[in-house]
């Protein structure tokens, strides 16, 4: 009986206790609950003072918040552009040190192995006379011998008065050729009539193409290239006809050609596949004064009609970066390539062409805020760009200097490359007297 009054009255206790403990916890939800509002009033509170603020500030600044944080990325914009440039400087010079030693072997094995002669570039050609009065029977009565020769020709003849010459003018340099041939063919025969003028024509240019697939013959077998289409021997035989900037495209040519070999041998690439793609990465220029397109287009049309490798096709169309390069010999052709057009004395160009490249060239660097002069050196090959100090830092100068020449390089054509240098300089000058 007491165990049973012990036990109803421990029970009573823990109930007591239950209780208790449930007034307590009712008491501190009551108090999250009450603290809860007390944030939330707090909260609505800061926000309208924030609000109050941004009003504020918006007033003080006469800018509103969306102008705000433009203004704010435009200077972690500006800011990270310095780092970037920074950062980009850090791993050229180390990546240049570290190929720059293996660059200049190769580089200078490859340039000393080759050198070649550099023409003029021409659009006209002139033909010598035994004497005046040959004018006379080339022009024929009212004309008919002069216009006959230039409708079966292509070409325009110019009889002016310089003393014992005719000048044949085409911009296509075969048609000019020839006409040039057939004009010396007649004159030494002396009968200059419609009728004996197509006979000629028509022997010469016969004579010319034969001509032509024998100098493709000795130039495929100067360079030890195995297996040629005899298709394309005539194509290539043109080439030396052609100039580009003054510099002989079959020349040329043939230069790229020993280059890309020397370079494939040092990389342990095929030298024979190296310099067949060399040889042939122009040979559009051999019909594209006939034919609607690019010379790449066109030589990439030859090389496929041929059945060229697929090396060699890639090479004819990337070397300008029309297409991507999927071989390491397409890369050794454009820097064979590069290497023959941008030597100085290469490739000459008229004076009026010349002088507008430079005039475009300061445009461009002073067309830069910050910048005070500039000055086009070495024939357009050396841009130097003067800044103002006060306005541009050194980490300005550096973005500055890429700005220019990713501008250089969209809007202007030209041979090589040009060094773009970016110079700040600040003086403190006294004079003691």
């Amino acid at each position: 009986m007491n165990k049973l009054d012990n036990r109803e009255a421990a029970l009573d206790k823990r109930e007591d206790a239950i209780i208790t403990r449930e007034t307590q916890i009712d008491e501190k939800r009551n108090e999250y609950e009450q603290r809860l509002q007390a944030l939330d009033v707090k909260d609505k509170d800061l926000q309208a003072k924030i609000d109050s603020i941004i009003v504020e500030l918006q007033k003080v600044a006469n800018m509103s918040l969306e102008q705000a944080k433009d203004e704010l990325m435009a200077r972690v914009e500006e800011k990270e552009a310095k780092r970037i440039a920074l950062y980009k400087e850090q791993m050229e010079e180390e990546a240049q040190s570290q190929a720059e030693d293996k660059a200049k072997t190769l580089m200078a094995l490859a340039m000393e192995k080759y050198a070649q002669d550099v023409t003029c570039e021409r659009n006209s050609s002139a033909v010598a006379l035994p004497s005046d009065e040959m004018k006379g029977r080339i022009i024929g009565r009212e004309g008919r011998n002069i216009k006959s020769m230039e409708q079966l020709f292509g070409v325009s003849l110019i009889i002016d008065d310089t003393p014992e010459t005719l000048t044949v003018s085409c911009f296509d340099p075969i048609r000019r050729e020839k006409a040039k041939l057939t004009l010396e063919a007649l004159i030494r025969d002396g009968r200059i009539q419609p009728g004996r003028i197509e006979d000629l024509y028509q022997k010469i240019s016969d004579e010319f193409d034969e001509s032509l697939r024998r100098i493709g013959e000795q130039t495929v077998f100067k360079l030890g290239l195995p297996r040629i289409s005899s298709g394309l021997l005539m194509y290539i035989g043109r080439l030396k006809y052609r100039t580009s900037y003054g510099q002989n495209v079959l020349d040329h040519s043939i230069q790229v050609a020993y280059l890309s070999s020397v370079m494939a041998s040092e990389l342990g690439l095929d030298p024979v596949l190296a310099k067949r793609a060399g040889l042939l990465h122009d040979i559009g220029k051999s019909i594209d004064a006939e034919q609607e397109g690019s010379h790449v287009q066109l030589g990439s049309m030859l090389a496929k009609k041929f059945n060229e490798p697929d090396t060699v096709i890639n090479a004819i169309e990337s070397h300008h970066g029309d297409v991507p390069k999927k071989y390491l010999i397409s890369e050794l052709v454009t820097a064979a390539d590069t290497l023959s057009a941008a030597r100085p004395g290469a490739r000459s160009e008229t004076l009026e062409t010349y002088i507008k490249r430079l005039e475009q060239l300061e445009t461009i660097c002073k067309s830069f805020d910050g910048v005070h002069s500039s000055y086009a050196l070495q024939s357009g090959r050396d841009v130097r760009v003067m800044v103002v100090p006060d306005k541009i830092s050194d980490e300005d100068a550096k973005v500055m200097a890429v700005q220019i020449r990713e501008k250089i390089e969209s809007e202007m054509q030209y041979p090589g490359q040009i060094k773009v240098s970016v110079i700040r300089e600040t003086r403190a000058v006294e004079i003691a007297k």
